[in-house]
């Protein structure tokens, strides 16, 4: 039987359901794997999972780190190995449920997690590139030596994108080799992990514009505001987050209403393309493509298929 359980895929997938499902089926409890489920008070952005949908299940791993925090992948791979050693001394199966696939990695490799040296004076430089370049530009330039890193990062993820960019400057080989060479010891845990998508692309999208615009109605603005006012400033790792950035430029007025709406919804869309590819590329996933928006028979299905397989 594997260590852990990973449930994985782009936003609207089903994630949040399947792993309570498979909790509720395995005796497990669910850690997440969600780069900004981890900081408090970003709930309505983040669709981090309510107490309903949690349906009684122990959840780890959100509300760990304040907004204001720089909270990076090897903090989280140190707590979340820690919760998963918890929930295995007791007897039960951790489900690693989430979509940030670098917290996944650092997760499951452990000890094994890439140590690329760092140099404070030359991050700073490449910060100073950065700002000066634009996002955009910079991934396109990380994108010429490191294709795999820049695929999975978004133009405004500034401070991974620039680790990546000081990790080639330092070494000469891009972040990806470094990781691959972590690849090749023995892993902390092993996992069978599983990535949810949709048979049909535009299902899945329907679904994320759905689910953005949600957002919008159950009170986003109201709650990016209340970050702001609270101190969180707008360069900070968790308001650069889908939907926040968009909600801040809206409230400082550079834009409207329906603006940052439709903004959000191509910034999730083109996130849920970036999951994709990185998947395609991990010959360790196992694929559920729902033909149809998954129900809670359809859920449970599933959850029994992966249980039997994954024992």
């Amino acid at each position: 039987m594997t260590d852990l359980l990973v449930i994985t895929g782009p936003t609207a997938t089903g994630k949040t359901a399947l792993g309570v499902a498979l909790a509720k089926l395995l005796d497990g409890e669910v850690i997440s794997a969600d780069s900004m489920q981890i900081y408090r008070g970003m709930d309505i952005g983040t669709a981090k999972p309510t107490a309903a949908e949690m349906d009684g299940v122990p959840h780890h791993m959100l509300d760990a780190a304040d907004p204001a925090e720089r909270f990076s992948t090897a903090k989280y791979a140190r707590m979340a190995a820690a919760c998963a050693d918890d929930i295995l001394a007791r007897g039960k199966r951790p489900i690693v449920v989430g979509g940030t696939g670098l917290y996944i990695d650092g997760l499951v490799r452990g000890t094994a997690y890439a140590a690329a040296p760092s140099d404070p004076e030359a991050r700073r430089a490449i910060e100073g590139e950065y700002d000066a370049m634009g996002g955009d530009t910079f991934r396109q330039r990380l994108a010429a030596v490191d294709p795999e890193r820049a695929a999975i990062l978004h133009p405004r993820d500034k401070k991974r994108l620039v680790r990546a960019w000081e990790v080639y400057v330092l070494t000469g080989r891009p972040i990806s080799w470094h990781d691959e060479q972590s690849r090749l010891v023995r892993p902390r845990y092993t996992a069978y992990t599983v990535a949810l998508d949709f048979a049909d692309r535009g299902m899945l999208y329907e679904r994320i514009d759905r689910r953005a615009r949600a957002m919008f109605d159950a009170g986003l603005v109201d709650e990016v505001r209340r970050l702001l006012d609270a101190g969180v400033g707008p360069d900070t790792t968790a308001m650069q987050a889908i939907g926040y950035k968009e909600v801040a430029a809206y409230l400082a007025g550079r834009c409207a209403l329906e603006e940052a709406v439709d903004a959000v919804c191509r910034a999730s869309r083109r996130y849920a393309k970036r999951q994709l590819t990185w998947l395609r590329s991990r010959p360790d996933v196992h694929w559920l493509r729902w033909d149809r928006e998954p129900d809670a028979a359809a859920l449970q299905r599933a959850a029994e298929q992966i249980g039997k397989t994954a024992s």
